[in-house]
């Protein structure tokens, strides 16, 4: 038989191609387009929502994500995939899981099933198990809402990078609900089982399993706590330390769609106690993540070295989500955030503060020198490099503030040339703090953009430290050792590129300040 050998070399030169594909071998021109966030991860291409997935295996953080590859909108879901070694860098992976005759691939997560109690790998090479939820169109669109959503495993025994579906699923059938998705699976070490946590209606049911395969209704949360303002979703279960303490806490995330406090989509928690079957929480108010209005269906990687509870959001919220002016690609992530708990009073917070490895990507450094703040005050031309990416970090002196004199509000200010500023602050009168998104966009796409947005916080501290990452389109705030926290989209005609203090009917101290230059993940 006569071989055509330019042939084959053609073959082989094509597959290699395919196989090897990344946005990197594109010269990285696909994260230059205008809005592109240049420190939060996002799809090479078209849409990005819910993360997913997430897992810590061989030394790499997994990024799964909801991902329609044909649009830069919402369409039939997949999952995508991405990985870090570093939290920070980000290597774009091929699809890992497409939708088939079941449905679409809904949000979920992923273990690591080192015992391998599923039989899918061995305790050699223990696999990656991973779980959704199938959406079935069909049924959706017969008005079958009942027969929708079911939960269903894949698994991978090559360090994520090929995937196998289960040959029996769905493992979980609908039990007669419409709304019946977004499975987390944990193992619990004391009772020696897998527990998965299902956002069920308003109300998140637990199941557990010796197998990952074989599941139990245990117990449900939630008639008559947080937020009923809209479908639950989401659902996270981890236990955390209390800080400064040898307590432990069960903490129960839960996001919830419409009903935040800034409008749209948002995250509620709950801290309480949990055996292994069922979670209790006596907690009377309800409690919210991130006050701003980008921060949704976060959920914490498992398996993370020493413990660590990293969460990852998506910076969208669905007023706008398939309208927000970038092209080619829509959603990004937020920037990882390290959780911890802390008891105030009689109440137990929920902190964030961007990852440590931030670091990796510091750049050139600015210290600012001690200030007084009355009126406002221009820190730009101490910034000898551009105003996005950067972080800043103040820290105000409050030693004063129940004296005359003291401002009414004080914060900062970002602003261009056009007009369009967003600023942040703190309202000594009423106690909170506020983000004022109303001029933040040169765009007219979605009436619920601009708002003016609070988060609850009374400050005691004598002093408080704010910290924010401002990349391109986007702003997060990190301040009272992360017991305060927004994270808003904005999208200006030009950046940023005035920064301003400011003290209204009064004056404040900063007491020292840094701007560091962040450099790029992608370049």
């Amino acid at each position: 038989m006569k071989v055509n050998y330019f042939f084959l070399i053609f073959i082989v030169f094509l597959f290699s191609g395919c196989k090897n594909s990344r946005p990197k071998e594109e010269g990285n021109m696909l994260f230059q387009e205008k809005h592109r966030p240049q420190v939060h991860f996002s799809p090479a291409k078209n849409w990005m929502n819910d993360p997913n997935g997430l897992v810590y295996h061989n030394g790499e953080y997994h990024l799964f994500y909801q991902h329609y590859p044909e649009k830069p909108f919402w369409g039939p879901m997949h999952w995508g995939h991405a990985v870090s070694r570093d939290l920070v860098h980000w290597e774009h992976l091929p699809i890992a899981l497409y939708p088939d005759s079941l449905g679409y691939i809904f949000s979920g997560s992923a273990v690591v099933d080192f015992q391998n109690t599923s039989g899918f790998g061995s305790e050699d090479n223990p696999p990656l198990i991973a779980f959704f939820t199938y959406h079935d169109p069909v049924a959706a669109e017969e008005g079958r809402r009942n027969e929708t959503q079911s939960q269903a495993v894949a698994y991978s025994t090559d360090n994520g990078r090929s995937w196998t579906k289960y040959a029996h699923n769905p493992v979980i059938k609908n039990p007669g609900i419409p709304d019946f998705r977004d499975p987390k699976v944990i193992w619990h070490e004391e009772t020696q089982k897998w527990v998965m946590s299902i956002a069920a209606g308003q109300v998140i049911q637990f199941y557990t399993s010796p197998n990952c395969i074989d599941w139990t209704y245990s117990g449900e949360f939630g008639e008559g706590k947080g937020s009923h303002e809209g479908v639950w979703e989401c659902p996270d279960l981890f236990p955390l330390k209390v800080k400064n303490t040898d307590e432990t806490k069960w903490v129960l995330i839960v996001n919830v769609n419409p009903g935040a406090p800034a409008g749209g989509s948002g995250t509620q928690y709950f801290v309480g106690e949990f055996d292994g079957r069922c979670f209790e929480s006596d907690q009377e108010v309800t409690l919210w993540m991130d006050y701003g209005k980008d921060n949704y269906a976060g959920v914490t990687w498992n398996n993370a070295p020493e413990e660590r509870r990293i969460l990852i959001g998506w910076m969208n919220n669905w007023q706008y989500a398939n309208e927000v002016p970038t092209e080619g690609w829509r959603g990004a992530a937020t920037f990882p955030r390290e959780l911890g708990l802390e008891k105030v009073g009689n109440r137990y917070l929920l902190t964030s503060d961007p990852v440590q490895e931030i670091e990796k990507i510091y750049g050139k450094k600015v210290n600012l020198n001690k200030m007084m703040i009355s009126g406002t005050e221009s820190i730009s031309d101490k910034i000898p490099f551009p105003k996005a990416p950067i972080e800043i970090t103040l820290t105000f002196n409050l030693a004063n503030k129940t004296k005359m004199g003291f401002p009414n509000k004080y914060g900062i200010t970002l602003k261009n040339s056009k007009g369009e500023y967003y600023t942040v602050g703190y309202d000594n009168i009423d106690r909170c703090f506020y983000a004022d998104r109303t001029r933040a966009t040169g765009e007219n796409f979605s009436s619920s953009f601009p708002s003016l947005h609070f988060a609850p916080y009374i400050v005691r501290e004598p002093e408080i430290t704010w910290r924010m990452i401002i990349d391109v389109s986007s702003v997060e705030l990190f301040a009272a050792d992360g017991k305060a926290v927004i994270s808003d989209l904005v999208f200006p005609s030009d950046i940023f590129d005035e920064i301003e203090l400011f003290a209204e009917n009064g004056r404040i101290e900063v007491s020292q300040g840094t701007v560091r230059k962040l450099k790029s993940i992608w370049k």
